[in-house]
């Protein structure tokens, strides 16, 4: 029975924790922009080996409501060995960086992002990756956003376009819970959560943290490392952008290798973090998540266990549901909900394996063997 005492006592903590997701999510007030004179903002995006991608990317930039006049488009190479480079170049208004790594360590994309923030001559940074696409509102919508908040940072909404797949839908779902608790996190002030595809600083306060100093030990990070570096500095000036005209939009992995690295990826700066809440939540969920193949272990050895763990699948799904309801809406993604409670298996499973592989050895990002 010590066990099932200790699986109640992780699930209580979970549901009382998505309980608090789910009412800071539907707090977030949805962004209506107001008609202001645009600001000069400075798009810097960061590719390596992205001639799929790097195209549309450009030209959904090129069609953007905010004025070109007030719009610098940076796109810094990160020693693409494919069409990159020439594609960018295509595009008379961009301006085109490519960056030679001579230092050692695994923070490319950092010094690639360090390259473009240093030749943009606006103090708004706007960041995205170069395998998204936004809508045409989005520039508008940050500008406006600073315009009426003055925030240091700001976090933005992202979404998976293909969920046809059974890999794509599964993707989805996964990514929907992580944006809600990005979102309702920021908008609460707890916690330093956002994603690289969509955010923006200022300039000054990227300046006056330091950058990616001390945290450049790591390939992944430039995102939420940054923010609670910005969040220490700037308390109250971290905002989260819930508008359906800020949401860029970007594919998922193609096939489950590239998919566990992604995570593993992302699982592997939960050491790095100086907050004690995110590492306690971090805790919480994997510990949560471990109880289920700590339960399935113990089913196969005594069958009793397995009321247990069903009972346990269930549950968990019902405390997710509403929170899941609440975040697809906003996403238009509610037709996946019929496929929440049949994946909650494997993302229970991939969530034990990444948070542990995490820890230990090298992953794959871009070609390059980093950890």
């Amino acid at each position: 029975m010590p066990l099932i005492y200790c699986c109640i006592f992780l699930f209580i903590l979970y549901a009382l924790l998505i309980t608090y997701f789910t009412l800071a999510w539907q707090a977030i007030p949805v962004f209506q922009p107001q008609p202001a004179a645009p600001l000069k903002l400075s798009v810097v995006v960061p590719a390596r080996n992205e001639e799929e991608h790097i195209g549309a990317l450009l030209k959904a930039l090129q069609q953007q409501t905010h004025p070109a006049s007030h719009t610098e488009i940076i796109v810094v190479d990160d020693e693409s060995t494919d069409d990159t480079a020439a594609i960018i170049k295509s595009f008379t208004d961009v301006k085109y960086i490519r960056v030679q790594h001579q230092q050692q360590g695994p923070a490319y994309k950092k010094r690639a992002l360090t390259a473009g923030i240093e030749a943009a001559t606006s103090d708004h940074i706007v960041c995205t990756d170069a395998d998204c696409i936004p809508g045409p509102e989005w520039l508008s919508s940050f500008s406006s956003c600073i315009q009426r908040y003055d925030p240091a940072f700001i976090a933005a909404p992202v979404r998976f376009s293909d969920d046809h797949s059974l890999l794509g839908i599964f993707q989805s779902l996964d990514f929907m819970i992580l944006q809600g608790i990005t979102g309702a996190a920021v908008h609460k002030g707890s916690l330093a959560m956002s994603n690289g595809a969509n955010l923006a600083y200022s300039k000054k306060a990227f300046e006056a943290v330091d950058g990616f100093n001390g945290i450049d030990h790591i390939a992944s990070g430039d995102d939420m490392l940054l923010m609670q570096k910005m969040k220490m500095k700037f308390p109250g000036r971290i905002q989260y952008l819930r508008s359906e005209a800020s949401v860029t939009e970007t594919e998922p992995m193609q096939n489950w290798r590239a998919f566990f690295n992604q995570r593993i990826r992302w699982a592997s700066k939960a050491t790095v973090y100086s907050d004690a809440k995110i590492k306690a939540v971090l805790l919480l969920v994997y510990l949560f998540n471990l109880s289920f193949v700590v339960l399935a272990v113990a089913a196969i050895i005594n069958p009793a266990y397995a009321i247990w763990l069903a009972g346990c699948w269930i549950a968990k799904t019902i405390v997710e549901f509403p929170f899941m309801i609440a975040v697809s809406r906003f996403f238009h993604r509610t037709r996946l909900l019929k496929y929440f409670f049949l994946f909650q298996p494997l993302h229970i499973l991939y969530t034990v394996l990444s948070g542990t592989f995490s820890q230990f050895g090298q992953y794959e990002w871009k070609g390059r063997r980093v950890r």
